[in-house]
């Protein structure tokens, strides 16, 4: 009776072409013409180098090949060779189609598993090893058998369990781990600025100023190492979902795929990564896994599987997100969700989205614990081309404690998720709360500017809060107070508010405590001497105002009214132009004025303002009333392009994923690298 290793030398004559481009010339070519459905992406920055073009490498995986190590290799008859496993994997999820010479494939093997001592093939099955090569990482070791075309190997199944409680353990943090964090352990600083250093005695204020800036520590261990190889930053548990219905075919997919690769190349071994794809329904490629080397193998062949078809259901996809996050039997520290999505939901959205409710699409244990004030599961969306519905993603984001990045030019997702993924690889504060008491008994909270931050006034205004949440590496954050403040009579001083916050550090677990920090004003006997106003005030007002003047806008435009919509962005530039800080050339408000202007072409018919606008604006204020950086387009982008609110962890990682590839088409040249600028608050950068 022939025995299945048999049975699998026969089928293997069939030639079977299941492969990648080899080359990044190949991924070019097949992104500048009709990219293929299931293109593959590499995780070694090496290749782009060629240094490894003599080198016999598996086009799939990109890992090395070399008979004699126990894993069989497969040469189709169009001369590309491939990992055996690398080709189940494709198969199995339903690709029948050669990505690089577009045969379609005859016959399909039937499945089979190599029993383990006969895997030495000859002819067309050698056995393999995976070399760790320079300049590369050893994603991919040896197994000591392999399953076609069943997956018994493999941890993403077509088929789900019904409870997601499958997520492999997290790694337990050494002894060392805290110790090394403690040694470069920081607190959150706090800077406070009144509007005036003074007041004169008897006069009272109903608007008085309070600035308060908040900096996260600078995270001069992230990245770092203990002496078990475990990372000293707080490890995450991420789940991506992406859109993989029919819009999303051709390059789309490919630079998705591409995007993908670098996230999960930029993971550690002590994150967790799961992916659901969407389309008319979602699926679970695999379980939350460790980005160990066989983790990252089994996560890139899982992306490098899809293929698009079908609509758009952006509700089960989150809804299947939440269900891994929710049903996990272990946790790490750090928790959050990537959609990606280029169309509009054709499952539970109505085709009138006048009033539609987008808060429908949120599953509801995510809006919960965005209520609570306690650790969250924040979504960041990624609006992908001119067709998706950026409101949608906008109120996901929103309702979530999450952003919303506008990815106008579909070449720069991978840099777009970078930025991303570099603020969540270095959070160090979670559930932070800022708390203000009034230190004199006739000053009186009014209001608190805290943007997309709840914040609440308590005792009559006697004291207030603000749920801030996480904060990343080197993050700040600023919050404008308005005060009344009353006339005095022979005081020399008015203590005015006390500031304190309280933390979580997610690597030590500790509960970080600030008891006070006292705000006070002088206040001066000479009614006729005018107060230096604190420049420092002036530029959060100017935020502040340019954010309101954006929603104001916005809304004159959902009327249809752009004329009124470009005439209050104008109205806002001219009352900027003639700020205190405006005038000391402050670099903030010039980015302010630039990016108001490019707002106002972009509504200035409907046409613009479908096209672009809207997403553009939504983007704009997702980053403004967070203070943290979205990625959006922007026509200026060449000469001035304001990177707002970015975080050094973010910068580095935009450089990683800009020498990640080269340029997908023309000759090899560089992409503009991302530079910081001379400071003004650390907050903005130009290029």
């Amino acid at each position: 009776m022939e025995n299945a290793w048999s049975r699998a030398k026969r089928a293997l004559t069939h030639r079977l072409c299941i492969s990648l481009p080899r080359t990044r010339d190949d991924v070019a070519g097949a992104t500048s013409g009709q990219a293929p459905a299931s293109e593959a992406v590499s995780l070694t920055p090496s290749a782009a180098s060629g240094s490894r073009s003599s080198k016999k490498i598996c086009a799939i995986c990109l890992g090395g090949m070399k008979s004699g190590h126990g894993q069989a290799l497969f040469t189709a008859e169009c001369s590309h060779t491939f990992h055996f496993q690398c080709i189940s994997s494709n198969v199995k999820h339903g690709n029948y189609v050669c990505p690089v010479c577009r045969a379609k494939w005859k016959e399909i093997p039937s499945v089979i598993t190599a029993p383990a001592e006969n895997i030495h093939g000859r002819a067309r099955v050698n056995p393999i090893n995976l070399p760790h090569e320079d300049n590369s990482i050893n994603l991919f070791p040896r197994f000591s058998r392999f399953d076609a075309f069943s997956g018994h190997l493999s941890s993403f199944h077509v088929s789900e369990p019904s409870t997601f409680d499958d997520d492999e353990v997290v790694l337990s943090p050494s002894e060392s781990h805290k110790d090394i964090r403690s040694e470069v352990s920081q607190t959150v600083e706090i800077k406070t600025y009144p509007e005036y250093s003074a007041v004169p005695q008897l006069s009272s204020e109903d608007d008085f100023a309070v600035l308060i800036h908040l900096k996260a520590p600078d995270g001069s261990c992230i990245g770092a190492q203990d002496i078990a190889g475990t990372a000293t930053r707080a490890p995450i548990d991420l789940v991506t979902v992406l859109d993989v219905s029919g819009s999303m075919s051709g390059s789309k997919l490919t630079l998705l795929k591409r995007a993908m690769g670098f996230v999960i190349h930029s993971l550690g071994p002590s994150d967790r990564l799961s992916v659901v794809a969407f389309a008319s329904s979602a699926r679970r490629l695999f379980p939350l896994s460790r980005m160990s080397g066989p983790g990252k193998q089994r996560a890139l062949q899982a992306v490098n599987s899809l293929t698009t078809g079908g609509g758009t259901n952006i509700a089960d996809g989150l809804k299947k997100a939440a269900k891994v996050i929710d049903e996990r039997k272990q946790k790490n520290a750090v928790c959050s969700i990537v959609l990606l999505s280029d169309g509009q939901d054709t499952h539970t959205i109505s085709a009138n989205r006048i009033h539609a409710d987008y808060k429908a699409l949120i599953p509801s244990t995510i809006l919960r614990s965005a209520a609570t004030g306690g650790i969250q599961t924040p979504v960041h969306t990624f609006g992908f081309g001119t067709d998706h519905d950026s409101v949608a993603m906008h109120s996901i984001s929103e309702n979530s404690h999450g952003t919303f990045s506008f990815i106008e030019n579909e070449e720069v997702i991978q840099d777009a998720f970078a930025q991303c993924i570099g603020g969540l690889l270095s959070v160090v504060v979670q559930s932070m709360r800022l708390r203000v008491e009034c230190l004199h008994p006739d000053v009186v909270l009014t209001s608190i500017h805290s943007g997309s931050y709840s914040s609440e006034l308590h005792n009559n205004g006697q004291s207030g809060v603000v749920e801030v949440g996480d904060l990343y590496s080197d993050e700040e954050r600023d919050f404008l107070l308005s005060l009344k403040v009353p006339s005095v009579f022979g005081e020399l001083e008015t203590q005015l508010i006390e500031v304190s916050y309280t933390y979580n550090d997610p690597v030590s677990k500790d509960v970080i405590k600030l008891e006070g920090e006292d705000v006070t004003v002088q206040r001066s006997e000479n009614s006729d001497i005018t107060p230096l106003m604190s420049i420092e005030v002036d530029r959060e007002r100017n935020r502040v105002r340019a954010a309101e003047a954006m929603s104001v806008a916005r809304m004159a435009a959902e009327r249809g009214e752009f004329a009124q919509a470009v005439s209050v962005l104008e109205e806002r530039r001219k009352l900027l132009s003639e700020s205190l800080a405006a005038r000391g050339g402050d670099q903030l408000c010039i980015a302010l004025d630039a990016e108001l202007r490019e707002m106002q072409e972009r509504m200035a018919n409907r046409r613009r303002y479908e096209e672009s606008g809207r997403a553009y604006m939504l983007s704009g204020l997702s980053s403004h009333w967070s203070q943290r950086a979205t990625a959006r387009g922007d026509s200026t982008e060449s000469h001035s392009m304001v990177h707002s609110y970015q975080t050094p962890s973010m910068v580095d990682m935009l450089q990683r994923s800009q020498t990640f590839l080269p340029p997908d088409r023309g000759s090899p040249t560089p992409r503009p690298q991302v530079r910081q600028s001379r400071s003004f608050g650390g907050r903005f950068r130009l290029l």
